[in-house]
């Protein structure tokens, strides 16, 4: 966990304060997360792939390469963006942490529901990897397990056997509503928002990879 101090102004004041007003990250949070970002670069303006590999926080992750990808993946920092990039610059570095920010208190329900609904699409795409639109039910299992897993008061055990128990769940549901001969194509994004809708998404939502404790990015 990083602790926030003071915003030191330098060479890149103007360019935070815009990335501030963008992102809703505070200038001292902005200066954090770019020392880091010049950390794991190795000084360079872009970051790639294999500088995630020196990571040590990331290696026991389950989802280690959802999360990589997530950040390479036009879709979170492009609008109807699609594809994949090579390099990111620090700005969509920026974009794509803002996912795991949790929602500022005061915040009004529809302004809390447009953010639940966007990180739910990011983790949405995160599984979603060919782009189709829809994720495998074993797909859906780990998403649930992730989230679950991040809940201090149940056991990995336990956060397996409640996300077997929510496939099966679906499995039925979805399966239940289809004619003989249709062919089930997986979970959509619709589906899925309904589905989760019991689950509080928003505070499990948070990497510490970085050094940084994104539940602390709030202002």
């Amino acid at each position: 966990t990083v602790v926030m101090g003071a915003f030191h102004s330098g060479p890149h004041e103007q360019e935070f304060r815009q990335l501030a007003d963008k992102t809703g990250f505070s200038l001292e949070q902005i200066e954090t997360l770019h020392k880091r970002f010049k950390q794991l670069s190795q000084d360079e303006d872009t970051l790639q792939r294999e500088n995630f590999d020196n990571v040590p926080n990331l290696d026991c992750n389950p989802i280690k390469t959802q999360i990589i990808e997530a950040f390479f993946d036009k879709r979170n920092f492009e609008k109807d963006g699609a594809g994949t990039v090579q390099e990111i610059t620090f700005e969509q570095f920026l974009t794509v942490m803002g996912h795991f920010r949790p929602p500022e208190l005061r915040m009004n329900d529809e302004q809390r529901d447009k953010v639940r609904k966007e990180k739910l699409r990011f983790l949405f795409n995160m599984y979603d990897t060919d782009n189709d639109g829809t994720i495998t039910l074993e797909e859906y299992k780990h998403v649930v397990e992730e989230l679950l897993s991040r809940s201090s008061t149940l056991e990995k055990k336990t956060a397996s056997a409640i996300a077997d128990a929510a496939m099966l769940e679906v499995a039925s549901i979805t399966m239940g509503h289809m004619e003989p001969d249709e062919f089930y194509e997986g979970i959509t994004f619709d589906h899925f928002v309904k589905i989760l809708n019991g689950l509080e998404i928003e505070t499990r939502m948070n990497i510490h990879f970085l050094y940084v404790d994104t539940t602390t990015l709030c202002k």
